[in-house]
């Protein structure tokens, strides 16, 4: 399966936030083409969720949800994790959407487990 360059997949997500009324906006540049794409979505109350890219057995790009890791609720704990994935990657890419609903406007789907 043809993946998307990472730039154009970012530019889609943020587009979609705008579209539907929440903001976005992008936290840190990684690899045009092929740096991963790390989620974090703020609710404005001082929570927050993060989802990471991950390939489901079917070879499929997906997300995992990482409040099952123990990333969140607080926004701290969404930072921190976030903080350290930037210093492990210098090519990934971070997007934070600002939504009250708590929306993540991803079309992949997200597994929680």
């Amino acid at each position: 399966m043809v993946r998307l360059p990472s730039r154009l997949w970012v530019e889609a997500l943020i587009r979609r936030c705008e579209v539907a009324g929440a903001s976005a906006f992008i936290v840190q540049k990684g690899d045009a083409d092929r740096g991963d794409t790390l989620i974090k979505v703020a609710r404005l109350d001082g929570t927050a969720a993060a989802y990471s890219p991950s390939t489901n057995l079917d070879g499929e790009r997906v997300f995992r949800d990482l409040s099952v890791q123990g990333v969140g609720p607080d926004e701290a704990s969404v930072d921190a994790y976030i903080q350290r994935a930037r210093q492990r990657d210098s090519d990934l890419w971070v997007v934070e959407i600002e939504d009250r609903q708590g929306r993540h406007f991803l079309t992949e789907d997200i597994e929680s487990e």
